[in-house]
């Protein structure tokens, strides 16, 4: 069993909290209106009226063009082989600003060879990462470079399509493997479509920081499941938040 957990140590789980790249519409650039605007024809419902720029809010956060990266959540396994305790430690990037937060991601990603893994990560968190990265001029980190690398090159792994098992049609919400594999939820205060509203109108860093660590461990045990491994496991949480 020591060497499944020690091949553990390499894997980086990790989630993302995104919002609009603004509170409103009306405070984007106005390059960024219009591209906006254009973008807004695109996602609303056919035939639907709506007035310009109404959907920013709700809707904004998810595209990396005009959103940003508002805390980035990690946590990766570690086996105490004296006392055979399995460690999951975690730590969250989550500051004022988003070059900063962004910052202390990558270096955290220059340490190792990491194996990063994420629930819908290979759509969302991983490209999404990527782009705000380059957005705020952080050279990008070698293990979100997948530029001229051949599948096997690329340590990305991800849950949902892990799950899919070739079946390229069909979308798993992590809420729901979780419910089926007996793992706890991470919604116990938000979710992922109150982030925008927590940060801009609750001022609640702190609990989009506190959801994003737990969605974190959720994916780390969904991982765990799909290795076989007893779902009454003993693992020590360790937030490195707090030392």
């Amino acid at each position: 069993m020591a060497h499944i957990f020690n091949a553990l140590e390499n894997i980086l789980f990790l989630d993302i909290e995104t919002a609009s790249l603004e509170k409103d519409f009306s405070e984007l650039p106005e390059r960024l209106k219009a591209e906006w605007l254009k973008k807004e024809n695109h996602i609303k419902a056919k035939d639907e009226e709506i007035e310009p720029g109404s959907l920013f809010f709700q809707r904004a956060g998810i595209y990396a063009e005009f959103g940003k990266v508002l805390c980035v959540g990690v946590g990766y396994f570690h086996f105490q082989e004296e006392s055979m305790q399995l460690e999951f430690r975690t730590k969250s990037f989550c500051e004022e600003n988003e070059y900063d937060t962004l910052a202390g991601f990558v270096e955290l990603l220059e340490k190792k060879p990491w194996i990063l893994c994420a629930h819908n990560g290979k759509e969302f968190d991983f490209p999404y990462l990527s782009r705000r990265i380059l957005v705020n001029r952080i050279p990008l980190p070698e293990p979100l470079q997948i530029a001229g690398k051949k599948p096997w090159e690329v340590r990305h792994l991800d849950t949902l399509e892990l799950w899919k098992f070739g079946d390229y049609k069909h979308y798993t919400r992590l809420e729901l493997l979780a419910a089926i594999l007996d793992i706890p939820t991470s919604k116990e205060s938000i979710d992922g479509s109150q982030v925008n509203e927590a940060y801009y109108l609750q001022d609640n860093l702190q609990g989009i920081r506190e959801y994003c660590l737990r969605d974190v461990w959720v994916t780390a045990q969904v991982y765990l499941a799909f290795q076989g491994l007893p779902p009454d496991m003993e693992v020590e949480i360790i937030n490195r938040d707090e030392d």
